[in-house]
């Protein structure tokens, strides 16, 4: 089993430095992948967030689901 960032560190793990991130661990999105990332992971964003989604390419529109959150990025898997 894999534990996203708030079974590891609690719910306040999205709220850093007073900012909190526009997305949080479980969440879903209908996205669009936009851009690659340098380890060839898809990049899709929401609200301007970026979220890297592996096993995409540029252009898929997928659902995903996040599981881990970082104060600038979240990972998620693809759910579809």
């Amino acid at each position: 089993m894999t534990l996203g960032c708030d079974e590891l560190f609690g719910n306040d793990y999205n709220r850093i430095e007073g900012h909190t991130t526009p997305i949080k661990v479980g969440d879903e999105f209908d996205v669009k992948i936009e851009d690659l990332g340098r380890d060839g992971d898809g990049i899709a964003r929401v609200e301007g967030f970026v979220i890297f989604v592996p096993g995409t390419a540029v252009g898929d529109e997928v659902k995903i689901k996040i599981n881990a959150t970082q104060p600038k990025f979240a990972f998620a898997d693809k759910i579809e």
